[in-house]
């Protein structure tokens, strides 16, 4: 694989070749900090000017897109979500307790061991890592287009390694921000860190969050950025979420939207985020 592969996490530790940075984790600032008030006007971007430059008119003032960010299981891979059960089922919890919340709420001593349990449950999963339709044929137009792409997943470095590695050996995202940075998605603290680590000045504001959970649509409308919905059967009542602004049934129907302009949904009384703001409280945890 020729693209950098970054792990952000709270531990240090050899990542196969990999460079792993120093860790950084935005996990001790107060949530006052990390989520402001409501503006009273919107400083989120929910379009963007057409990637094409032929078809950008004159006197458009629409924001130049920057950067992409990506989920993976269910985003960049087909969903595997009989994951969650088993993950459930070995830790002895049930629906609707989050699995991470789970596990940091245990005594120090017991956190390692239910990590383990489920990555066993990933590691497995990962030989059976599928693509999504049109993954390839995306990633292909963002690196012609100079489009910088991250990803910000709730999983282990290991299955996001494997599915870059397999699927997209010559594409590069980085930064990579699994699980072990903190906290997790919903909390926009992982894109948000993407942004200053890309030397956005505007938070999320110039970056689209993909996704197929309403963790993906509510860190990056936290984070300031737009966001599309990948959808499916199962995901498909999130299209109309607040926190959704694009559906998207294949990832390359973002090839043409991108190509002629990023448009989307806009409400007068939509609520807004600061996300400077919210990029400089984070800025001396990063």
């Amino acid at each position: 694989m020729s693209g950098l592969f970054v792990r952000y996490s709270n531990q240090s530790r050899p990542l196969t070749t990999r460079l792993l940075p120093k860790i950084r984790s935005c996990s001790q600032i107060p949530a006052p900090a990390r989520f402001l008030s409501v503006m009273a006007h919107p400083v989120r971007p929910r379009r963007f000017a057409p990637l094409n430059l032929a078809k950008r008119k004159e006197g458009d003032k629409r924001p130049i897109l920057k950067g992409i960010v990506f989920d993976v299981d269910g985003t960049l891979c087909l969903p595997q979500n009989y994951m969650f059960a088993e993950m459930r089922e070995a830790l002895g919890i049930q629906k609707p307790t989050d699995i991470l919340d789970h596990i940091y709420s245990l005594p120090v001593a017991e956190q390692e061991e239910a990590h383990e349990k489920i990555r066993n449950i990933e590691r497995t999963a990962m030989k059976n890592q599928q693509p999504q339709a049109g993954l390839v044929e995306l990633m292909d137009y963002l690196d012609s287009r100079g489009i910088q792409k991250g990803i910000c997943t709730r999983n282990f470095d290991a299955p996001v390694e494997h599915l870059l590695t397999t699927f997209l050996p010559s594409s590069k995202f980085s930064p990579v921000v699994t699980r072990e940075f903190r906290p997790p998605k919903p909390d926009p603290a992982g894109i948000l860190h993407i942004a200053k680590k890309w030397m956005h000045e505007d938070g999320g504001g110039s970056l689209i969050m993909v996704g197929d959970s309403i963790d993906d649509m509510t860190a990056g409308f936290r984070a300031g950025a737009a966001t599309v919905l990948l959808v499916n059967d199962v995901n498909k009542h999130l299209a109309e979420h607040e926190h959704t602004d694009l559906i998207v049934k294949q990832l390359d129907d973002l090839v043409d939207i991108l190509e002629n302009g990023f448009e989307g949904r806009v409400e007068e009384d939509d609520e807004s985020v600061d996300a400077k703001g919210l990029l400089n409280e984070t800025s001396f945890k990063s």
